[in-house]
């Protein structure tokens, strides 16, 4: 497994991270979570991503539980906070109250005295962005994160908040985005400013929620018990199961088997080539899945071979960075 900077900072962490947004607590049971996540650090995956909005806190539990004994220093923890965890008028948004409290209640579910990153999982629009700032670097001078990150951020809401942190003397380092070869919209804005101020992507998605690794085909229902049969993950995919999208994806398979890969690595792989990228999410339901993705760690691929699948995909490829912000959901 490779490592990488996180942004400009001296954090490294595994180029590939395991994620468990709809999986722990929800999607499969925990015994098969435990597994998963045994085989992410089995497979030398440090860095494990979650949200204290995933299962409505569920999973930070579980993975707290699924870490529990491992060395803390070894490992890389992220967690976020926005979205509403409780009945109360407080208990959502990025309010200097909600911040202090989440993170309290973050730290206890994953049995931890500190995370690595503490990201702002969207931009808070009825909060000032000072306020937030504040809170954040309170968070961090406690101790209680070291460093701190936004998720599905717009070019100039990053810009705001990076010159407050700045002056804060808080760092942060990170924009957590959707990218894949299919949604690309953080490419005309959110990258270059991310580049010019120091901060990196840490992406989710990277196999578009299932899609690129050619499993759902054109014409055919999804195969039962798949991302898009489940209640809670199929509203996500709707947009991508497109006979024509999912036709052209079945085109990519003659690519990876060139290259000795399965269509998940080589997507994977794509997102690792961007050098603006320091990690790509994977989420799994078995551990033979995160055996898969963790093998695109270290893989290079040739500009030809980036043409070849630009040249494939086609229009079906989202870039407009109007749509830099994912639809308003706790992804």
């Amino acid at each position: 497994m490779n490592h990488r900077h996180l942004g400009r900072s001296g954090l490294l962490v595994s180029e590939i991270a395991y994620g468990n947004w709809i999986t722990h607590g929800s999607q499969v049971e925990e015994d098969a979570a435990l597994a998963c996540v045994r085989a992410a650090l089995d497979n030398g995956i440090t860095t494990f991503d979650t949200a204290d909005v995933y299962a409505q806190t569920k999973a930070e539990s579980v993975l707290g539980r699924a870490l529990e004994g491992e060395r803390r220093d070894g490992l890389e923890i992220f967690t976020k906070v926005f979205w509403p965890t409780g009945p109360g008028p407080n208990d959502r948004g990025l309010s200097r109250k909600h911040i202090l409290t989440s993170i309290n209640g973050s730290l206890r579910r994953l049995k931890t005295d500190y995370v690595d990153l503490y990201q702002a999982h969207r931009y808070d629009h009825t909060t000032p962005i000072e306020e937030t700032m504040g809170a954040f670097a309170d968070v961090v001078r406690a101790g209680k994160a070291l460093y701190i990150g936004v998720s599905e951020w717009r070019a100039e809401e990053i810009r705001e908040a990076k010159a407050l942190a700045d002056e804060l003397n808080v760092p942060l380092v990170s924009n957590q985005p959707q990218y894949n070869m299919l949604w690309r919209v953080i490419e005309a804005e959110v990258v270059p400013t991310c580049d010019e101020l120091g901060m990196s992507q840490i992406v989710w998605s990277p196999i578009a929620q299932g899609v690129l690794t050619g499993k759902y085909q054109p014409g055919q229902q999804p195969p039962e018990g798949s991302r898009a049969t489940d209640e809670r993950g199929g509203g996500f995919m709707r947009d991508l199961l497109d006979d024509d999208l999912l036709r052209r994806v079945q085109e990519l398979k003659p690519i990876a088997d060139e290259l000795g890969l399965t269509m998940a690595q080589l997507a994977v792989a794509w997102v690792l080539q961007n050098d603006s990228v320091t990690s790509a999410i994977v989420g799994a339901s078995r551990p033979e899945q995160v055996e898969d993705n963790v093998k695109a760690s270290g893989v290079r691929l040739e500009p030809a071979v980036l043409k070849r699948i630009d040249d494939v995909l086609g229009d079906t490829v989202e870039r407009d960075p109007a749509k830099t912000q994912s639809p308003r959901s706790p992804r």
